[in-house]
């Protein structure tokens, strides 16, 4: 039965998220140089443009977004890490971290995504995991929730180490999109050089070129390359309110790749606010009129086009007659309203009864659970 709930769930999030609405693509006068590419909106997930994207593939160094956001979310950050000579030994990039050394774990995560350093790759998952395998065995299991289905981890840096290390583009993005959320992990990969005071005096400066020189909307990203991944990278974005992830694999050039996605989504994209939190105004029906309420906003990308096809459907239960209707307590939710853009539903929003105080904005997941709450237990009005 948990399965069936798991798979039914899987199906709403596609659903909701992932509607592959290309219509663009030849409106595009560039080429991407990438052998595997994707580009979503950071708050719907909405793919916009997608090469290859699914495909498992070699990721090299930005594998250490997901040991980034481990370390974040272990509580730890402020706890002092003891440098092994497992980790002083490690191979590649470095921080030229010494064993036997400590070291605070905040400035090893600021010295993984700015430096990339796989000698502090090791010593975080060391510190947070209990043991280099013990970390591998939480990276695998993050990613089965966040919905990495074609992703597999085997270290926390993107050495070519194992066979079997690999992910897809879009997984990537999913990855960034969920790390996004975290205030911390927004500040490190947006920060341009950063100093530790410690028994040795480091500065490290980003490599990420795009947020140090050549993008100005940059927001943050990770880069990476070995000899067999090639050149990867992970970028972020934003405009005018319109926040974009951008993943390339195997990409000889790839900034330009990230900038041209960026700039052409800018120019042919909008954010839209579909819905407002609150109170539905458009809502007639003498029971229903001002007490059915949207618990939070849905914003969406939209192109000029895609705006005058957007089709709006609310669903609401029958309203009692007036004999019942004064002792009536309607279910939860009462309803919902719908987006559709030539038959494809771009979203859903549970619809409520009786508004309480403004709650707190809801988050991706939570948003969700809502969602697959009403498709399996809210039944269509005749």
């Amino acid at each position: 039965m948990g399965r069936k709930l798991a798979l039914i769930l899987i199906a709403v999030l596609v659903i909701v998220t992932n509607v592959p609405l290309h219509a663009l693509a030849e409106q595009r006068n560039f080429s991407v140089s990438a052998q595997a590419a994707v580009l979503i909106e950071q708050e719907s997930g909405r793919v916009l443009y997608g090469k290859n994207e699914n495909t498992p593939m070699r990721i090299a160094s930005i594998t250490k977004i997901m040991t980034a956001i481990l370390a974040i979310e272990s509580g730890k950050m402020n706890e002092m890490v003891k440098v092994t000579s497992r980790a002083e030994g490690t191979e590649g990039s470095s921080l030229y971290l010494r064993a036997g050394e400590k070291i605070k774990l905040e400035d090893l995560v600021y010295g993984l995504m700015l430096r990339s350093g796989n000698d502090s790759a090791v010593a975080i998952a060391e510190h947070v995991g209990g043991s280099l395998e013990g970390f591998i065995y939480l990276m695998n299991e993050k990613a089965k929730e966040i919905g990495m289905n074609n992703t597999m981890f085997q270290n926390p840096h993107g050495l070519d180490d194992h066979e079997d290390h690999y992910s897809s583009a879009y997984d990537m993005a999913l990855l960034t999109q969920y790390a996004m959320g975290s205030d911390q992990y927004r500040t490190i990969v947006s920060t341009k050089s950063y100093r530790v005071d410690g028994e040795q005096i480091r500065v490290w400066r980003n490599k990420n070129r795009l947020l140090t020189e050549l993008y100005k909307y940059s927001t943050g990203g990770k880069t990476g390359y070995t000899k067999r991944a090639k050149r990867t990278l992970v970028s972020t974005a934003k405009k005018d309110g319109t926040n974009l992830i951008a993943v390339t694999l195997n990409a000889p050039s790839d900034w330009h790749d990230h900038m041209n996605l960026f700039n052409w989504a800018f120019n042919a994209y909008t954010m839209e606010v579909l819905v407002e939190e609150g109170i539905l105004l458009e809502i007639d029906d003498e029971f229903y009129k001002d007490h059915v309420y949207a618990p939070y906003s849905f914003e969406y990308p939209l192109t000029n086009s895609e705006q005058d096809a957007l089709i709006k459907e609310i669903t609401l239960y029958r309203p009692p007659g007036k004999i019942r209707s004064q002792n009536y307590a309607p279910p939860q939710p009462v309803g919902k309203v719908e987006f559709k853009i030539n038959d494809d539903l771009i979203g859903q929003i549970p619809l409520l009864y009786d508004a309480p105080e403004v709650e707190e904005k809801k988050g991706f997941w939570a948003r969700f659970i809502d969602i697959f709450s009403f498709t399996i237990g809210v039944r269509s009005s005749d």
